[in-house]
């Protein structure tokens, strides 16, 4: 599956169950680690286990499998599937790693536009 199609399945289903501030990052011409990020922040850490393994079975139900998983006991999950890494956080965490500001100079996701196709679709 195209890591296109890996970022649209993950980020409906992290939206489904009411992820908040879900953004994603093309970082292929900044690092060999992936070619993109979707991170997204989480209520508590009971939500972020929830938003994990939604994720989780989303995308096993579509035949993509983690190639690891790290942070299950914490406070911030990374879903690793190869091209795409998915960061779940809860606030606290977010803030405190700021993701977010050390990848800016990746390509931002307008992940509006992805959320919002797929919501008409079903």
């Amino acid at each position: 599956m195209e890591t296109y199609e890996i970022l649209k399945i993950a980020a409906n289903a992290l939206n489904e169950k009411k992820a908040l501030d879900i953004i994603g990052v093309e970082i292929a011409d900044l690092t060999v680690l992936a070619d993109m990020f979707l991170i997204c922040t989480a209520n508590s850490s009971t939500h972020v286990r929830a938003l994990c393994d939604e994720v989780e079975d989303v995308l096993e139900k579509n035949g993509v499998k983690p190639h690891h998983i790290e942070g299950k006991a914490t406070g911030w999950i990374a879903l690793d599937y190869g091209n795409i890494i998915i960061h779940i956080f809860g606030k606290t965490e977010r803030e405190y790693y700021g993701l977010d500001k050390m990848w800016s100079d990746g390509k931002m996701i307008d992940m509006t536009e992805i959320l919002t196709n797929d919501a008409e679709e079903n």
